[in-house]
């Protein structure tokens, strides 16, 4: 099918004694242009999911599908390929690299793929037009507000027109009136592009504007109606 399917996934480290549970029971479904919260406690296991759904960890049981294919089943050469091409994410601390220009590095993933060509720079233009940015493209970094730098990882998450956009605390580090900002831009061009969201987050406030909520308790998702 179309979409994620996220089915049964559990994750276990081993230790000296049993293994640490993290993840259970995870279970859920998106189709392209819904989105959903994840909300929990620090150490309830959200960024471990995060992780398995980015592709950058295995799950130790389960099952994970992006558009009906199983990304664990590639080599590690090809996953790396999927996830460059299908996956975007957004940090809670940007991870811009310093050195190289807002435009610069919005363009990174399509950098790994060899010398962006002429129309993803086009694209890589318009998106951070979107995030209200054309007047930036040369300023490095250092040269951004907090806020800025988010809007350039949201730009950065979107350039390879990804199919699942992951967001891990993407308004963490920011203050009230930027973290509003960031929230509704994330949501309004993820609908836009027709992907799929995935947010972790603490704040309800973020929570409350995507359609669906989950809660990680005891390494479970539980559906919960109040954010």
């Amino acid at each position: 099918m179309r979409g994620l399917v996220v089915e049964s996934i559990a994750k276990e480290f081993p230790t000296r004694g049993e293994p640490l549970v993290v993840l259970r029971d995870a279970r859920f479904q998106l189709q392209p242009g819904e989105n959903l919260a994840v909300l929990g406690p620090s150490g309830s296991g959200k960024s471990t999911l995060l992780h398995i759904l980015g592709t950058l960890d295995y799950p130790t049981r389960g099952r994970l599908e992006l558009d009906g294919e199983d990304p664990f089943s590639l080599n590690e050469m090809d996953l790396a390929r999927f996830r460059n091409r299908h996956i975007g994410f957004v940090f809670q601390d940007h991870h811009l690299l310093p050195q190289l220009s807002v435009l610069e590095n919005v363009l990174i993933p399509v950098l790994a793929e060899g010398r962006p060509d002429r129309e993803r720079v086009r694209r890589a233009k318009e998106l951070l037009e979107q995030v209200g940015l054309s007047d930036r493209l040369d300023h490095r970094p250092a040269e951004l507000s907090g806020g800025e730098r988010q809007r350039v990882g949201v730009a950065r998450a979107l350039i390879q027109q990804p199919k699942l956009v992951l967001a891990d605390e993407p308004t963490g580090n920011l203050d009230r009136a930027s973290a509003q900002a960031i929230g509704q831009l994330l949501i309004e061009l993820q609908r836009q592009e027709q992907a799929m969201l995935v947010v972790v987050t603490h704040s309800a406030e973020l929570a409350a504007r995507l359609q669906q909520r989950r809660e990680l308790r005891d390494g479970v998702l539980q559906t919960t109606d109040t954010p």
